[in-house]
């Protein structure tokens, strides 16, 4: 087996004209043996939701341009335009020969594992959705995709009645034991596997639910790999868990969404400071995201004779035009070490890192938690 490149990245939202957003990384994209990303919404010309928002299926071509291999599908807008976006998402992919994992027309269908051979290593991918609603949830006689539910509980542990309570998330037993199933059954067919999971508090800085780990842990404790999540659109510390890599958020890739941009008095931005406490960047008006999320990244795990060698990623920062810039190792690509190096030591996580030429490499601490 010789050696090869795995690529992760995360949230991926597009529209008819984005292409141009992955200039400065396409470069990058194409030396990797295996790409693969979170595609975060549908696209269809069939359903008013995606029209209104400039979504058709040839949106994607940017992905075939720039040597995605495969996508994962389960979060929590796969449905936002119904079975038509769908059907048309998937068959948009399987014309233009990029694979996709963790939705279907059926729950057997969306919990189909997918593989890529390269180079006599076999690489395989099973996606879960963790943060619902359960509209998107796959059921034997309905389309959606491969989901672990999470049960939430609130408690007041302190005499103030009304007041804050403390957040308890733990996954439901038979959705988590259905995971480690598919796992299981996966393991003998691949030499490298990947869980993709679709979870986190969303635009929350460095917080870690409870359940996220819980999963993580129970996906590599059935034969997992690599943990790969997304959802939280911010980035996420990492930490190794039995020696496997857990990169618990890559916050967003190339991610198009000025219909997020609303005005200070519309519904949603009122919504959105009442929910996640912040305001976007006015001069960031198609990333109207949580002013941390310009600092993301690329994934990277070199494998070698079946086995994970190298885990280390590339530093981007996000510009003002929706454009995922690389950075180097100069003052903007310390910003990145440094943001990622402070949100893994808040979560209490154990990963430490290094500089190696333009990327950063991934270790785990000896001491138990990042320094």
């Amino acid at each position: 087996m010789s050696k090869i490149s795995l690529l992760n990245v995360a949230d991926i939202i597009l529209a008819s004209n984005s292409e141009p957003l992955f200039s400065d990384v396409k470069p990058i994209l194409l030396t990797g043996d295996v790409v693969v990303g979170q595609l975060e919404v549908p696209y269809t010309t069939r359903h008013p939701n995606a029209v209104s928002l400039d979504r058709p299926p040839n949106s994607l071509r940017a992905l075939k341009n720039c040597g995605f291999d495969m996508v994962t599908l389960a979060g929590n807008h796969l449905m936002d335009a119904g079975i038509e976006g769908l059907e048309d998402t998937t068959q948009w992919l399987r014309d233009h020969d990029i694979k996709y994992v963790g939705a279907g027309m059926n729950i057997q269908e969306a919990k189909q594992p997918s593989i890529i051979e390269r180079k006599g290593t076999k690489i395989g991918y099973l996606n879960y959705n963790c943060v619902g609603p359960e509209e998107t949830w796959a059921r034997p006689d309905r389309p959606g995709c491969a989901f672990v539910k999470i049960i939430t509980h609130y408690e007041l542990d302190h005499a103030t009645p009304g007041g804050p309570p403390s957040v308890y998330t733990w996954a439901e037993k038979s959705t988590l034991e259905s995971m480690k199933t598919d796992i299981h059954r996966l393991r003998e067919n691949c030499d490298v596997l990947v869980v993709s999971l679709h979870k986190g508090l969303g635009h929350t800085p460095a917080k870690i639910a409870d359940y996220e780990k819980e999963v993580s842990y129970a996906a590599i404790d059935a034969g997992a790999d690599l943990i790969v999540g997304h959802h939280a659109h911010i980035l996420r510390g990492i930490e190794f868990y039995k020696g496997k890599p857990i990169f618990h958020g890559l916050c967003n890739f190339v991610a198009y969404a000025p219909i997020l941009a609303a005005k200070s008095n519309d519904a949603w931005a009122k919504r959105r400071r009442e929910l996640f406490g912040f305001e976007p960047d006015p001069e960031y008006p198609t990333y109207p995201f949580h002013p941390d999320a310009i600092y993301t990244m690329i994934a990277q795990c070199e494998i070698e004779n079946g086995k994970i060698t190298e885990v280390s990623y590339v530093p981007l920062i996000v510009d003002q035009e929706s454009r995922p810039l690389v950075m180097r190792r100069d003052t903007d690509g310390q910003r990145v070490f440094d943001y990622v190096e402070r949100i893994t030591r808040e979560a209490e996580l154990n990963a430490r890192y290094e500089w190696a030429e333009d990327k950063i490499l991934v270790f785990e601490n000896p001491n138990g938690r990042s320094d």
